[in-house]
């Protein structure tokens, strides 16, 4: 049982990157999934969630417009967008599997990856 997070690379001001967030040994369509980053010197941050129920997403005001999730339950993955990127986006990014986004974004999580480093630099 795997949740691997991936994609994450240098990218100039304005660029764009998709993160990826792969299970392994279980169905990533019955879990809330929440994209969350730390960026060095700061705490983690919560950037979105989608919901099992209506695949809604939620988003951070701080990256609202910019980020958008997706799903593709053939590949039992989550996708993460990232669009318009600004060197303050700089951060591992993580994702984090659980019953609901309330729930996931509080820190309950039934799965999490590991990071991928995103690098937003001129």
């Amino acid at each position: 049982v795997q949740l691997q997070a991936s994609g994450g690379g240098l990218v100039q001001p304005g660029g764009s990157l998709r993160l990826s967030c792969a299970a392994s040994g279980f169905t990533l369509d019955y879990y809330a999934i929440g994209w969350f980053r730390q960026a060095p010197g700061k705490e983690r941050e919560g950037v979105s969630c989608i919901s099992s129920s209506d695949h809604k997403a939620y988003y951070a005001i701080s990256v609202r417009g910019r980020f958008t999730m997706s799903r593709d339950n053939a590949k039992n993955t989550v996708y993460l967008q990232l669009n318009s990127l600004k060197p303050e986006d700089t951060a591992v990014y993580y994702c984090g599997a659980g019953g609901d986004c309330i729930g996931v974004m509080g820190g309950d999580h039934d799965y999490w990856g590991q990071g991928t480093l995103v690098t937003v630099s001129s």
